[in-house]
């Protein structure tokens, strides 16, 4: 039985021993990569190639931001895929080098002679060290002598005392004096042993040193670790992603307006940066409007129950960080690679019809977001720097119009109104504004709203006059019973010195009273059009060249005399 049980364990270590031994690396590259808004998905590729029996695919270069759940392992071939799993190896460090035959004849032999000098000096030391003890037992003798200390009766004795002082002296001092001299000479011998100790350990230092520039100690190894099985010998490839943070891109648009066509043309860039640990070289690039770290757990409805509390205050810090880096430009390897299948262009030299990769860029609607595909190979470093990536170009209907708020601003706004926004699958971003080839500057796109249009201020045009006047005669104020009624009038003004007829809608506002002891009358209003909520006048006009347009705002407030009512004159 003891032989059975040995022969069980001795079978298991030695399978065990195999598996060991079947752990091979095999070398991988990164394909394609999907950036979301936050983080990416990698997708690597390798070639395999196993005997029978049970093996461990070691692939490395793996990113250290890797998201270990999100591992995702396919293969091809006859093989079973065991376990896959992300680790961490530690390299030990390289031996250091012998350090005798590492070490230059020169400095070795300054070695051995300061290793020999420093062994002569401790023994001189030593010496030095021995004459001062002696002297010094022999000052102590001579102090705790009975005689010198004046015990007995040696005080009855002058010529006795006399003599003892004299050899009293004369000893100390000659002792003094041999002291004081193998002082110094031991001070000058440590001074000197403690340079040869210091140029010593230099120079044995030299040899690890040297060693630590030469080899420094190697950096952790990121893993996955691919276990099979395979009842013959076998050969495939095998397919792996998973995701990693430190990575993501930011949508910037440009809006190119003319005056010339109802049209603005807008480019869709993105942004792309990534710090994952791992460059990105030559490969496919995906866009995807996804964030696989947004809570993915629909909300749920608890009783909302009624009670008294106590009331304690809560404080939230908020924080914001924004990257100062300046974009700079992602650029592809390889483009012949991918355009192998268009057409071949012969541009003229004045022609600015070069291919861009709006023409490479398929988009895919998924269920909740959208995905771009590039056929382009792209390199993105892992330096955290923007990449600047051309996602798309669209041509949107837009209808140009005017906007007038006289009473904040004597200014008419050119506005370009995009409709149909939904269809274009954006996200909240940045856009820079272009008119006739001028950059205007630059407004904020946020598409998240349920209104499907879009109002896009292009700035003011000095060609429409705007004026707003006070009528002083109709505007007044008087005391009837216990009421103060107040009258305000205004004129607006619009004249058109454009060469071409413009659409513009014009705004203001009466007071709206939340107090039903405070009273608006409307006395005239132009014929525009009233929200009774906000009180906000709206009026829209055609303007042909030169033509103009003048409008009225009455109004009429009763409050209480003895109140007081905030109401502006202007």
């Amino acid at each position: 039985m003891k032989k059975a049980y040995i022969t069980i364990i001795a079978a298991t270590l030695l399978q065990m021993t195999s598996f060991a031994e079947k752990e091979t690396v095999i070398k991988s590259t990164i394909k394609e990569v999907t950036v979301y808004t936050q983080g990416a998905q990698v997708e690597r590729k390798a070639s395999y190639s196993v005997s029978k029996g049970i093996s461990t695919l070691v692939i490395e270069g793996i990113s250290p931001n890797i998201d270990p759940n999100s591992l995702q392992v396919q293969a091809t071939g006859s093989i079973i895929i065991l376990d896959s799993k992300y680790s961490v190896f530690y390299p030990e460090p390289d031996p250091i080098v012998n350090p005798v035959n590492g070490i230059p004849p020169k400095i070795l032999k300054e070695i051995n002679l300061l290793t020999d000098s420093i062994f002569d000096i401790s023994y001189d030391l030593s010496e030095i060290q021995y004459k001062m003890d002696v002297l010094n037992s022999e000052k102590r003798i001579i102090e705790n002598n009975g005689t010198i200390k004046g015990e007995g009766k040696v005080n009855d004795s002058i010529p006795l005392l006399k003599d003892a002082i004299a050899f009293y002296h004369a000893k100390m001092n000659e002792i003094n004096v041999q002291l004081l001299k193998l002082d110094r000479q031991k001070a000058i011998i440590t001074k000197d042993l403690n340079k040869k100790n210091t140029r010593l350990a230099t120079l044995q230092n030299y040899n690890s040193n040297n060693n630590y520039v030469n080899n420094p100690p190697k950096p952790p190894v990121h893993q996955i670790k691919i276990t099979i099985s395979s009842k013959e010998s076998a050969t495939g490839r095998v397919k792996l992603s998973y995701l990693v943070n430190n990575a993501g891109w930011i949508p910037m648009y440009d809006l190119r307006s003319s005056a010339a066509a109802n049209k603005i043309d807008l480019t869709y860039k993105a942004h792309v940066h990534q710090n994952t640990g791992v460059d990105w070289e030559g490969v496919k690039l995906n866009l995807s409007t996804n964030n696989p770290y947004a809570n993915k757990t629909k909300p749920t409805l608890y009783p909302w129950y009624l009670d008294y509390y106590t009331y304690r205050n809560n404080y939230y810090n908020e924080s914001q960080q924004g990257s100062k880096n300046t974009p700079s430009t992602a650029y592809s390897p390889d483009l012949k690679k991918a355009t192998k299948d268009r057409q071949e262009l012969e541009l003229a030299e004045d022609d600015f019809d070069a291919l861009t990769a709006e023409n490479f860029t398929t988009m895919i609607e998924q269920l909740i977001s959208v995905e771009y595909e590039i056929d382009l190979p792209y390199t993105i470093k892992s330096d955290n720097e923007k990449n600047m990536v051309l996602v798309n170009t669209k041509t949107l209907n837009t209808e140009y119009m005017y906007y007038a708020i006289p009473k904040l601003d004597l200014s008419v706004y050119m506005v370009a109104r995009i409709t149909d926004l939904g269809e274009l699958n954006l996200i909240p971003g940045k856009a820079n504004l272009f008119h006739d080839g001028a950059y205007l500057g630059n407004t904020y796109i946020s598409p998240n709203t349920m209104n499907d249009t879009l109002d896009l201020s292009l700035g003011k045009d000095p060609n429409l006059v705007i004026k707003r006047t006070l009528l002083k005669n109709d505007s007044k104020e008087k005391i009837v019973g216990d009421k103060i009624v107040k009258t305000m009038a205004y004129r607006i003004e619009i004249k058109n010195h454009k060469t071409k007829t413009i659409k513009l809608i014009t705004q203001d506002q009466i007071p709206v009273s939340r107090n039903k002891e405070i009273e608006v009358e409307l006395d005239d209003i132009s014929r525009a059009d009233l929200d009774e909520i906000t009180g906000i006048l709206e009026w829209q006009s055609r303007l042909k060249p030169s033509d103009s347009k003048v409008y009225t705002i009455k109004y009429t407030v009763k409050y209480d005399k003895t109140q007081n009512v905030n109401l502006a004159s202007y």
